[in-house]
């Protein structure tokens, strides 16, 4: 009788395993991160109805800005930036540091993937919520203004919202990231109304004294008004508001990042 001595396979070890490409992994937290929000339909709807009540309260009754084409768009275009920066702060401001109080928060953190795909994959959900929130605007502006704009500039205004959207996304990952749940909430309700009425979101900064004029053109909500209001009606933006909204862009990154880095050496070490 012979015996037959099997020599066991070698171990794959973690370098040799199949890896998912980048993009395939940040959508794959994509479809995670809006299954979980929209499983919690009172967040979505909060983010919807504050800027449309703002609209039937503050833009419809008045007469003279209802019935002008253009201060009417102008008004869409700046409470539809108001629902972007709502949308992004409080669901990443608030939603990351909740997040990060769940025990599968840790796990996610252990995967050898890295932050990459989970940052951009929020990104992308803070946009697609923005254009969520964008749907009831445009359409009390449709049905009860005489707010018109062309296909082409409709959607030209889609892409420069949804670009618009990308710091306040980052800026909210930098707040979920640093703070506690319980701290997020208020510094997010105190980053985010001062910004939007300094950024003209509320009145149009035609309205504002020259000293708080200047402080609003260094903000990134002013940035990102004027850069919609050009896209939707072709009024001439500011020269300086491109390169604000990126330089606010590049900061938020930094900040994002560095308090992802901070929390991680909190676990992690």
């Amino acid at each position: 009788m012979s015996a037959t001595t099997t020599t066991p396979a070698p171990a794959v070890g973690a370098s040799d395993r199949p890896t998912r490409p980048f993009w395939a992994l940040a959508l794959l937290h994509l479809r995670y991160q809006f299954l979980e929000t929209v499983r919690v339909p009172v967040a979505v709807l909060g983010n919807l109805l504050f800027p449309s009540l703002s609209m039937f309260f503050f833009v419809v009754p008045q007469r003279a800005v209802a019935e002008d084409p253009v201060v009417a768009t102008v008004a869409v275009a700046g409470l539809g930036l108001f629902a972007v920066c709502s949308a992004s702060l409080f669901t990443y401001g608030l939603g990351v540091a909740e997040d990060r109080q769940l025990p599968f928060y840790p796990f996610l953190r252990s995967l050898p993937t890295g932050p990459g795909p989970q940052m951009v994959a929020r990104v992308l959900n803070g946009g697609i919520f923005s254009l969520f929130g964008l749907v009831p605007l445009v359409l009390i502006g449709w049905l009860f203004t005489e707010a018109t704009v062309t296909p082409v500039r409709l959607v030209a205004g889609v892409g420069t919202i949804l670009a618009v959207s990308v710091p306040f996304v980052l800026l909210g990952m930098a707040i979920g990231h640093a703070l506690s749940a319980k701290a997020a909430l208020p510094v997010v309700q105190v980053i985010l109304f001062p910004l939007a009425f300094a950024g003209g979101l509320f009145l149009p900064p035609q309205m504002f004294p020259g000293w708080l004029d200047a402080i609003s053109q260094a903000t990134p909500t002013r940035a990102g008004r004027d850069l919609l209001v050009q896209a939707t009606t072709g009024l001439e933006a500011s020269a300086v508001a491109l390169p604000v909204l990126a330089g606010w862009t590049v900061l938020f990154a930094v900040l994002a990042v560095l308090a992802y880095r901070r929390d991680e050496g909190r676990r992690f070490r």
